[in-house]
């Protein structure tokens, strides 16, 4: 079973989120967790936030 912190890794790592891992981890939000899948995803939004990770929904609707 995918964690959250393996597809903020794949994010990390190649400094973009898909819409298809958006909705993994919308998924995956909504399940059970643990302290460091959630630190994970605390660092994908700081990431994106900061611009070190570019989100294809956001290119989709024009917002930079």
């Amino acid at each position: 079973m995918t964690r959250i912190r393996d597809v903020v890794e794949r994010a990390l790592a190649t400094g973009y989120l898909t819409v298809a891992a958006e909705d993994q981890l919308r998924q995956l939000l909504t399940t059970r967790y643990d302290l460091e899948d959630f630190n994970a995803f605390m660092t994908l939004q700081e990431a994106a936030m900061t611009g070190k990770v570019k989100q294809e929904s956001r290119e989709r609707c024009g917002i930079k």
